[in-house]
């Protein structure tokens, strides 16, 4: 039930404290950003898809398969056509030589940007507009104003042009158009969106005017309190980052691509399971933290 419909922003991982959340998702999206072991990536990506469903529900997952096999179709495209190094030739294209090396390599590079575009999409939910706010707001409030601001209208004017869309359709409804009509037709849409967004631009900056935004000494109010459990998760986190980032530093769970395929062996073995294992926790403390929650809620409504 909770994968089918999400949870949404009740998680308890998403009620933590902005530093924590944020400082989850900056270590876990940098590792995966150096990483180049599919061990790592394909982990990452199942759990990542897993988290991703208990925040959005089962519809998440058709938008993340399109994402892994869109971008490994196009990723290993490119990389195999253009990059011709490697020792193992698989064919010729012309005078251009394929290599099974440089598929290899592209498709491990499909696997790191679905992973991160992926891990990015629950950090659209985690981090609210109110989160950046707090942190940026401080040292540095344009930058999360204008985050805050991205993130928010994104969403927003996808939802303003299917409203478009489907008052267009039942003005117009069983009209039948040619290609040049349909492309006029998508222009107006895109015009009357245009409009409309810029309108709604006027209204925003009335509100924070009148709100007092850019005067000197306005205070802000928040409601985050940094508790012990947000501390415990922060120094989890950090310890299971730092573990992992320190076993692929010394060369754990590293591979080369070129001019062959080669698994680098590594010494201490447990350093590579330690790495490992604090991966893979470090990537399920969300959900674990998030179902613990729906759980105890459940159990604590059937008491009632």
């Amino acid at each position: 039930m909770m994968f089918r419909e999400g949870i949404g922003e009740t998680g308890r991982f998403i009620l933590m404290h902005p530093v924590v959340t944020a400082s989850y998702y900056t270590i876990v999206i940098g590792i995966l950003m150096f990483s180049n072991s599919p061990l790592f990536l394909i982990s990452a990506i199942i759990i990542g898809m897993s988290y991703d469903m208990l925040l959005k529900g089962s519809k998440s997952l058709r938008n993340n398969l399109f994402i892994i096999l869109f971008m490994s179709f196009l990723t290993v495209l490119i990389n195999a056509l253009f990059t011709h190094n490697g020792s193992t030739v698989l064919f010729y294209l012309g005078n251009n030589r394929v290599t099974l090396e440089a598929a290899c390599y592209g498709l491990v590079m499909a696997l790191m940007l679905s992973g991160v575009m992926i891990w990015f999409s629950s950090f659209n939910v985690v981090m609210t507009s109110e989160k950046l706010i707090y942190i940026f707001g401080r040292f540095a409030p344009v930058l999360g104003l204008t985050l805050s601001m991205i993130f928010r209208f994104v969403p927003l004017l996808r939802t303003r042009f299917e409203l478009i869309r489907e008052g267009q359709r039942a003005l117009y409804a069983g009209d039948e158009k040619s290609f040049v009509g349909k492309i006029r037709q998508l222009g107006k849409e895109v015009s009357i969106l245009v409009s409309w967004s810029l309108e709604s631009s006027i209204e925003s900056a009335d509100s924070m005017a009148a709100r007092g935004y850019g005067l000197k000494g306005r205070t802000s109010y928040n409601l985050f309190k940094l508790r012990s459990a947000d501390l415990l998760a922060l120094f989890a986190s950090i310890v299971l980052g730092g573990i992992t980032t320190v076993s692929y530093a010394v060369g754990v769970n590293k591979l080369y691509y070129y001019p062959v395929i080669k698994v680098v062996e590594s010494e201490p073995k447990w350093l590579e399971f330690a790495g490992y294992v604090s991966f893979i926790a470090l990537l399920v403390m969300p959900l674990a933290i998030d179902l613990f929650g729906e759980l105890k809620w459940k159990r604590s409504r059937s008491t009632i």
